[in-house]
């Protein structure tokens, strides 16, 4: 993919070793599981089972300890205040599903001490140094062993990262459409990606916006030219993009119109070719053609439906890409991460 965040290589003698978890599996842990995201994440990683899930911490040191209800009898333990010693001691694996500045300071001490680290944030998303530092000032360089996690694209890189640093939920519906097209040379001019996702990608912290009586029975733009996942879509597929996202009264779920040019001359075969050679191995990638995919579809799991129409006539494509922005736009795609990152089957713990 054109401008992925590329890693310096890594040994493998490099990579910490598995620590204690029960039969040997790695143990991990998950800084931020009170959030939307990091409940997800706690759900998912209690059940892994190639995985030993030792701690459960809150996104601040002062917090109280608190259960979680919905969580019972799947991790009945606390989630108890941030503490970056313990994360250290008593984890080979550290999920960071924090505001993107905690994100920035946390993740290179868990790093300087010989932990790994799959973040949910976009603190390290960037390449550039410019553009990081207008859209996450808090994140002044990228560790070294950083590697951009979209698994469909780059499971080599990701084999041997010391950070992953996971795809925002409205590019990796994006990336996943278009990458397969800019690669094949198919496109042309710019790109423009109308998104729409419910309300939970907004985070837990409640605002005006994500209030019930105003959102629902409302559609709303926002971000205009404003949006950082605008950058992180251009920085992968290398085009100008237009990405207008808008809030719908949904609880989770994202999709995407994507509006582009094809080249001259191109063909819905081409498309349909390229896209079906890209995800002949991405299990969690389904290519539905002209039957458009809906978010329902897609809700409480880790697939991404892609679905296209080409006017052969005007050279025009729209493709639809829809995903659950908590799982593949989140939580699930890091629990994939962490599959290729062991070697494991990509869909353990998420099938």
């Amino acid at each position: 993919m054109t401008g992925a965040l590329t890693p310096t290589p890594i040994a493998r003698a490099d990579i910490p070793p598995v620590g204690t978890g029960a039969a040997g599996r790695p143990r991990v842990a998950i800084a931020g599981a009170t959030g939307y995201a990091g409940q997800e994440l706690l759900r998912l990683l209690a059940r892994h089972p190639a995985a030993t899930l030792t701690l459960a911490m809150s996104s601040g040191a002062s917090s109280t300890p608190r259960a979680l209800p919905a969580l019972a009898k799947i991790w009945n333990e606390p989630v108890i205040p941030l503490d970056l010693d313990r994360l250290s001691a008593e984890a080979d694996v550290v999920f960071l599903a924090l505001p993107e500045t905690a994100a920035a300071e946390v993740a290179p001490v868990l790093l300087d001490r010989g932990r790994r680290v799959i973040d949910l944030s976009g603190a390290f998303r960037l390449r550039d140094d410019g553009q990081r530092r207008r859209w996450y000032p808090a994140t002044p360089l990228l560790p070294e062993g950083t590697v951009y996690g979209l698994a469909e694209r780059h499971r080599d890189q990701i084999r041997g990262a010391r950070l992953v640093s996971c795809p925002g939920c409205y590019p990796t519906a994006a990336l996943i459409a278009l990458d397969p097209l800019v690669a094949a040379g198919l496109l042309e001019g710019a790109v423009i990606v109308d998104a729409k996702s419910g309300v939970s990608g907004a985070g837990k912290t409640p605002s005006d916006r994500t209030h019930f009586s105003e959102n629902h029975g409302s559609v709303a733009a926002y971000g205009i030219f404003s949006h950082r996942h605008g950058p992180e879509i251009e920085q992968e597929i290398g085009m100008p993009v237009t990405f207008v996202p808008h809030l719908v009264p949904l609880d989770r779920g994202i999709l995407e119109t994507i509006y582009a040019t094809l080249r001259h001359g191109a063909t819905e075969s081409q498309v349909s070719d390229a896209l079906t050679a890209a995800y002949s191995d991405a299990p969690f990638v389904r290519l539905t053609g002209g039957a458009l995919p809906e978010i329902k579809h897609v809700a409480h799991t880790n697939f991404c439906d892609v679905g296209w129409k080409v006017d052969e006539a005007t050279s025009r494509i729209v493709l639809v890409s829809c995903l659950d922005n908590l799982v593949k736009g989140a939580a699930g795609q890091a629990v994939q991460n962490f599959n290729v990152l062991y070697g494991l089957d990509e869909r353990t713990g998420l099938l």
